[in-house]
């Protein structure tokens, strides 16, 4: 969830369409649901989200030139290439991240800028799930 709190600030900063895809979902948990802005897709214990975003891609046909796809993992890339999508690596985004809400103004005082930990964290949890 604080990763889709993150995307969700992104995406409003940015004023960019945003999707990600978590595995594993619980028995019962697994489906799309709207956080904010971002589309989250759970996906069920026994499939991957690497290959519910290959399906996504496939999909798409013409629109996904209209997409840039996350992902340090080489099918997922080599997905996006075969229909024309962009793609960045998960370190490549994180950068793109750190920078879009590190320089975005401050709504308000309570409101907490991402640390550099807390980005390495997560750049951690990415490369983990591209094994």
């Amino acid at each position: 969830m604080e990763l889709a709190a993150l995307l969700r600030e992104f995406a409003r900063l940015k004023r960019q369409q945003v999707e990600v895809y978590f595995d594993g979902a619980p028995i019962g948990q697994a489906g799309t649901r709207s956080i904010g802005t971002v589309k989250a897709h759970f996906i069920r214990q026994g499939l991957t989200a690497d290959s519910a975003i290959r399906a996504r891609l496939n999909r798409m046909e013409q629109d996904a030139k209209k997409w840039i796809v996350v992902s340090s993992d080489h099918e997922v890339q080599g997905a996006a290439r075969a229909v024309r999508a962009a793609f960045i690596t998960s370190e490549e985004f994180v950068k793109i991240l750190r920078e879009a809400l590190n320089s975005a103004p401050k709504e308000n005082p309570g409101d907490k800028k991402l640390s550099s930990t807390e980005v390495d964290e997560w750049l951690k949890v990415f490369r983990e799930k591209g094994r």
